[in-house]
C-alpha cells in the first residue's frame, strides 16, 4: 500500500510540475499547491512507515525475550476483543506502566493492550513511548 501511495505521489508531483510549466499564473499557482500537497504526503507516508518499522523491530526484540504477551482474549466473531476482557488486560498493563514508567517493554504491551480495547489513538501514543524509551 505504502508503495501504491508512494507511485501516486510521484504522479502528483508530475501533475503539479506539468502546472507550473503551464505558462499560466493560475496553472503555476495551482501547481506549486499541488506540489506542496504531495510532498506533506509524503513526509506523513515516510513518518507511518518509519513508526511500522520501529514497532515491528521492538515486537521482535521483546519476541526474543520471551516477553511478548500472548494474545487469548475472547474475540467476537468479528475479530475484535470482548470488551469487558480487554478492559480488565488495559488496567493490568496501565498498572505496569504507572509502577515501571521508564520501561520500553511496559508501554509496548501498553499500546497493545490500547489496541486491543479499541483505543487506536492512545495505542500510538504508548507506542511513541516505547520508541522513545528504547532509544
Amino acid at each position: 500500500m505504502a508503495i501504491l501511495v508512494g507511485a501516486l505521489l510521484v504522479l502528483v508531483v508530475w501533475r503539479g510540475a506539468l502546472l507550473i510549466g503551464s505558462g499560466s499564473a493560475a496553472g503555476a499557482g495551482i501547481g506549486v499547491a499541488v506540489v506542496v500537497i504531495a510532498v506533506v504526503g509524503a513526509w506523513v507516508l515516510w513518518r507511518s512507515v518509519q513508526f511500522g518499522l520501529r514497532t515491528q523491530a521492538l515486537a521482535r526484540e521483546l519476541e526474543d525475550e520471551g516477553g511478548l504477551p500472548v494474545d487469548d482474549l475472547p474475540r467476537r466473531p468479528s475479530g475484535r476483543a470482548e470488551r469487558g476482557a480487554a478492559d480488565e488486560l488495559f488496567e493490568r498493563r496501565r498498572a505496569e506502566a504507572e509502577a515501571d514508567p521508564d520501561d520500553w517493554r511496559v508501554w509496548f504491551r501498553l499500546a497493545l493492550a490500547y489496541d486491543d480495547a479499541g483505543d487506536r489513538s492512545r495505542a500510538r501514543e504508548a507506542a511513541r513511548r516505547a520508541i522513545a524509551l528504547h532509544g
